[in-house]
C-alpha cells in the first residue's frame, strides 16, 4: 500500500499546477508510466483498501486543487464524488491491464466537469490562463505574527479558544497550548495532533455559549470578503455561519479576525455585541474584534 501511495504522489507532481481548462490539457496531461506492476498490485487489494487508496489520493488532488485556488470550497458531497472519480479510475486500471489501458482524456475530463459542478466561478477565470498556473501565496503565518496583526496579548486570551482555519500545523495553537492555554484548531487540512481536528468551517459543530476567544487570520473572513466581492459568491452562506460563530462565544467572548468584514459588522446588534475596528493603514486590510456582551447571559436556553 505505501508504494501505491507513492506512485500517487509521484502522479499528482507530474501534473502539478497543469490548467485543466487549458485547450490544451486533455494532450498535455497524462498517467505516468509505471514501472513497478500497477495493475497487479492493485488485483491484489481488497474493496476495503481500493477505497482507502482513494481516500488517499482524493485528500492528496484536494491539498494541490487548494494549493492553486484557496477559496475552491469542497464540501463532503463533492469530497465524495471526487472519491468515487478515483475509485473508477482505480477500477478501470485493475481490470483493463494498467495505467496504459485507462484513458486519460476521460479522467480528466472527469476531473474538469467535477471542479465545474462544485466551483463553476472556475470556467469563468480559467479557460483564458496559462497552461501551467501559478500556485496561490498561502502561508501558514508563525504565531507571533498572527497575534501582532490580530492585537493579541496571551492575557486577553478567555479559554477555550478555537483558531478557524488553523492550518495543517496548527502554528498558532501549538504555541498557545505551550503557553498553557487549552486550545483547539480547525482546518480542512489539518494534521493528526489530538487537539487538531478535520474539518471545513461550513461542517464543524461550534456549539452554543462555549468559546471564550475564537481566532480567524486570513481564513474565514478572507474568504467571507471573496465571496462577498463575487458575482456569483455565495455570501449567505458565509453570514449565516458568521453568526453561528458569534453564537458560539461565552458571555464576554470574543472573535478576532482579519480582514474585518465592514458590511456585516455595521448590522450587528450594538446592545448585544462590541464591534472594535483596527486599520490604521489605509488600503489595507484591518483586523477587527467582535465581543458578545456579558448580559447576552440572559439569552441561553
Amino acid at each position: 500500500m505505501d508504494e501505491l501511495k507513492r506512485e500517487i504522489d509521484r502522479q499528482i507532481h507530474s501534473n502539478r499546477g497543469k490548467n485543466l481548462f487549458h485547450e490544451s490539457a486533455m494532450f498535455s496531461m497524462e498517467f505516468i508510466k509505471s514501472g513497478s506492476g500497477l495493475s497487479t498490485r492493485l488485483a491484489g487489494l481488497t474493496d476495503e483498501q481500493l477505497t482507502i487508496l482513494a481516500d488517499y489520493t482524493t485528500q492528496k488532488s484536494l491539498e494541490e486543487f487548494c494549493r492553486i485556488n484557496q477559496y475552491y470550497t469542497f464540501d463532503p458531497k463533492a469530497t465524495d464524488e471526487l472519491k468515487g472519480i478515483y475509485i473508477q479510475l482505480f477500477s478501470a486500471i485493475k481490470q483493463q491491464g494498467g495505467p496504459g489501458t485507462a484513458s486519460p482524456e476521460a479522467h480528466y475530463e472527469n476531473l474538469r466537469q467535477w471542479l465545474l459542478k462544485t466551483n463553476p466561478f472556475a470556467g469563468a477565470i480559467y479557460p483564458g490562463m496559462d497552461q501551467d498556473l501559478e500556485p496561490a501565496h498561502c502561508h501558514e503565518y508563525s504565531a507571533g505574527l498572527q497575534l501582532e496583526i490580530l492585537r493579541l496579548g496571551i492575557s486577553n486570551l478567555v479559554e477555550p479558544i478555537l483558531d478557524i482555519g488553523c492550518g495543517k500545523q496548527g502554528n498558532l495553537v501549538q504555541y498557545l497550548r505551550s503557553q498553557g492555554l487549552e486550545a483547539y484548531g480547525i482546518d480542512r487540512f489539518a494534521g493528526s495532533a489530538p487537539y487538531l481536528y478535520q474539518s471545513g468551517w461550513f461542517e464543524y459543530d461550534y456549539g452554543t455559549l462555549h468559546w471564550g476567544t475564537v481566532i480567524s487570520h486570513l481564513g474565514f473572513s478572507n474568504h467571507f470578503v471573496h465571496h462577498h466581492l463575487r458575482n456569483d459568491g455565495d455570501y449567505l452562506k458565509y453570514a449565516a455561519i458568521y453568526m453561528k460563530i458569534l453564537a458560539s462565544l461565552r458571555p464576554g467572548g470574543r472573535f478576532y479576525y482579519a480582514p474585518s468584514l465592514p458590511f456585516i459588522e455595521q448590522w450587528l446588534d450594538k446592545t448585544r455585541f462590541n464591534v472594535i475596528s483596527h486599520n490604521d493603514n489605509p488600503g489595507q486590510y484591518g483586523s477587527s474584534t467582535i465581543e458578545k456582551l456579558s448580559h447576552e447571559a440572559i439569552i441561553k436556553q
